[in-house]
């Protein structure tokens, strides 16, 4: 804990850590986040190609940066998360063979994706929409980007933040999922709405 804050420091090294946490939490992140999108996870989980880096223990962000480069280094300008849900498809095993330990995006996943982080001690968390100018002030450096014939915004970036967040979990290593959760909340809620106003027209 740091002012209040519930920091996780990345490479994640004692699962522990993460299996304290509950959906719902709010945690931030120091250490190494690296960034992968569609293009990415094709390469790695299509192509069969091992990413050049090694992701063990690291946070993937789901997330195409605005980048700026200064001489020989480069200076993120904006953040933000992509829509998750693009690599449902991928994530789970893209979590078998690259050892990450927490997910950042938005919008959540699904159960393929719950069940790896359950299996696999993994989180899924969400960083919240329009703050890309946020997220690059945590950046306290760019380490280096990977695959730059994919296109900025599906490159590997490799960042060193600090406090990076809020992050909210959304899944947790038991599985559990928020986002699926809410959603059969409201459709219960719906059913209940749409048979109280059907027993209303039938009373008149």
């Amino acid at each position: 804990m740091s002012n209040g804050k519930k920091i996780i420091y990345t490479p994640v090294k004692d699962d522990s850590v993460l299996e304290e946490l509950r959906v719902g939490d709010v945690i931030y992140l120091t250490g190494i986040v690296v960034t992968a999108r569609d293009e990415a996870h094709k390469r790695v989980i299509e192509e069969n190609i091992p990413p050049p880096i090694d992701l063990k223990g690291l946070a993937l962000f789901h997330a195409g940066p605005i980048m700026v480069k200064t001489g020989d280094s480069w200076q993120c300008i904006a953040i933000g998360p992509t829509t998750s849900v693009r690599m449902e498809y991928y994530e789970d095993k893209f979590i078998e063979k690259t050892g990450i330990k927490i997910i950042i995006g938005k919008g959540g996943m699904g159960p393929r994706t719950a069940e790896a982080c359950r299996k696999h001690k993994v989180i899924y968390t969400i960083f919240p929409g329009g703050c890309g100018v946020l997220g690059a002030s945590r950046i306290v450096k760019v380490r280096g980007v990977e695959w730059p014939d994919l296109g900025m915004p599906e490159a590997l970036w490799i960042l060193e933040v600090k406090e990076f967040g809020p992050l909210i979990v959304t899944i947790d290593t038991r599985g559990e999922n928020l986002t699926e959760k809410t959603l059969e909340q409201i459709k219960i809620l719906k059913e209940k709405v749409r048979r109280e106003a059907v027993e209303k027209v039938q009373l008149h």
